[in-house]
């Protein structure tokens, strides 16, 4: 689980409540998080093809 990191939101509120609550797995400024989503859309789907 991906969450925004404090430096580039503008309210940080619910990204800090998954933070404390362990539900994050990597903090990433807002110009990183789609390009994570990316990788990881490709790490898990090698074929480059959706279902259906």
């Amino acid at each position: 689980t991906v969450a925004q990191d404090e430096a580039s939101c503008i309210v940080f509120g619910m990204p800090k409540e998954a933070i404390a609550h362990g539900g994050v797995t990597k903090i990433l400024p807002l110009s990183q998080i789609a390009g994570e989503i990316l990788s990881f859309a490709e790490r898990h789907n090698p074929g480059g093809r959706g279902r259906g």
